[in-house]
């Protein structure tokens, strides 16, 4: 009788296995129907045509921001003490490390230093240009309009002195009301802020 009983248990547990596997694909198909963000880039460098710099080599750290803008989420400003995000969408990666990248890309593609990288990339440096990023946002209370504003410090990484500092401000109107049409207009409002920023370092090194 307890032969039977074990053989038995065992039927019903090698049953309960193949409803459990049986199972497994609906959930994955159930997984792969959510709702997924569209994801968004910062478009290529602008080209930058500055005073040239073979001797000099940067590095361009990742800019500090406070924690709203330090995320991959798109900041829509609806008045001067609320915001919220843009929805359905994000950025491909946090802002401050897209901001960065795009940053030395700028530089790299002025062919007029001598070497530009990233903490970490082993390069003998002569400047660092640490930069805060202020805004980055569409307001929405009136004309929407995409505003980025970064400030920026030329820093002496022999002695640690600030060369030079200053404030860079762009405005873009956006054309149209969909996602897209948000982040094209920060787009255009951070490449003329990056373009500003290496054409200034360019000329202060």
């Amino acid at each position: 009788m307890e032969h039977r009983n074990a053989r038995r248990g065992s039927r019903v547990a090698r049953l309960g296995t193949a409803v459990m596997l049986l199972f497994l694909p609906i959930l994955a198909a159930c997984g792969a129907g959510q709702a997924v963000n569209d994801t968004f880039g910062l478009s290529a460098a602008p080209v930058v045509k500055g005073r040239a710099s073979a001797s000099r080599q940067i590095l361009v750290p990742e800019p500090t921001a406070l924690k709203a803008l330090d995320s991959e989420q798109i900041v829509v400003r609806l008045s001067s003490s609320e915001i919220q995000y843009l929805a359905r969408s994000q950025w491909s990666d946090r802002l401050p490390r897209m901001v960065q990248s795009a940053l030395v890309r700028t530089f790299e593609n002025t062919g007029r230093v001598g070497g530009v990288g990233k903490p970490g990339e082993g390069l003998a440096i002569d400047f660092q240009v640490i930069t805060d990023i202020r805004a980055f946002e569409v307001a929405t209370d009136g004309r929407s309009t995409a505003t980025v504003e970064i400030f920026a410090k030329i820093v002496d990484d022999r002695n640690g002195t600030v060369k030079a500092q200053r404030l860079f401000r762009a405005l873009s109107p956006v054309s149209g009301s969909g996602n897209a049409q948000f982040v094209r207009a920060l787009d255009q409002a951070f490449s003329k802020v990056a373009a500003e920023i290496v054409d200034w370092t360019l000329g202060a090194i």
